[in-house]
């Protein structure tokens, strides 16, 4: 049997401790490095596939030696859109048979709730996301928020739908969430919390509510295993892990 060398990067973290250990207990995989956030990736040279799980000023320094190197990435660090993600298809460029697989949610019923909410889209008036996190989370909204509103306003582009209705003033503005491609995304932070997340569709006399709720990072490891497994046949970049799980 093939057994896929892995480093995690970021690995003294309470999720890179999570990953340590499940990559420790499989079978295919071996733990060959823990790397702490900021510290030498000269270790990246050695193995298959790099987990990053540091922070969003951090991950592309992670990213650009690991793609010099030809070693795949899997990334789990919240941030990465827009001219991020536009960094590392330029480094990819240069690097055609290197895969970076971006997860903004390891969770498979956190996927799901994704796909649904898109199919579902297309079918209402009125959407709205609501993520509830933990306070010691650095980032908002959430990477998967901004996955799921921007998969929400493709298919309502796709659908012909106009703006989602909204007759609030300037002055309530503030108190009316995020705008992500112009779905209003609220984020919460609340101690006791892991990671939920609800969306919430309306149409004239009925709501549909898509939620998803993890209650510990155990509920993250398939998923991160699935893509350290996954991206060494997935050359460029990959965002999401729609792929991964055949969706």
């Amino acid at each position: 049997m093939s057994v896929t060398q892995v480093a995690v990067v970021g690995a003294y973290g309470r999720m890179g401790e999570a990953i340590s250990a499940a990559v420790d207990a499989a079978d295919d995989l071996a733990l060959l490095a823990r790397i702490g956030s900021g510290d030498n990736l000269d270790a990246l040279a050695e193995v298959d596939v790099a987990v990053d799980v540091t922070r969003p000023d951090q991950v592309l320094a992670t990213l650009r030696r690991a793609v010099d190197l030809g070693t795949h990435v899997v990334v789990g660090t919240s941030g990465m859109a827009g001219a991020r993600l536009d960094e590392v298809r330029d480094l990819l460029a240069d690097n055609p048979s290197v895969g970076v697989l971006v997860a903004p949610n390891f969770s498979v019923g956190a996927v799901l709730a994704m796909r649904f909410a898109a199919q579902a889209a297309a079918y209402f008036e009125s959407v709205e996301v609501v993520e509830m996190h933990h306070p010691d989370k650095v980032d908002a909204p959430s990477g998967t928020a901004r996955r799921t509103a921007q998969l929400i306003a493709a298919a309502r582009e796709q659908a012909g739908l106009g703006p989602v209705p909204d007759a609030t003033g300037d002055d309530g503005a503030a108190a009316r969430g995020f705008d992500i491609d112009g779905i209003a995304v609220h984020a919460l932070r609340v101690r006791g919390l892991t990671a939920s997340q609800e969306v919430l569709l309306g149409g004239v006399g009925e709501t549909l509510s898509i939620r998803h709720d993890s209650h510990d990072r155990a509920s993250f490891m398939p998923g991160v295993l699935a893509a350290v497994r996954a991206v060494p046949s997935m050359p460029g970049l990959t965002v999401g892990l729609d792929a991964v799980l055949g969706l």
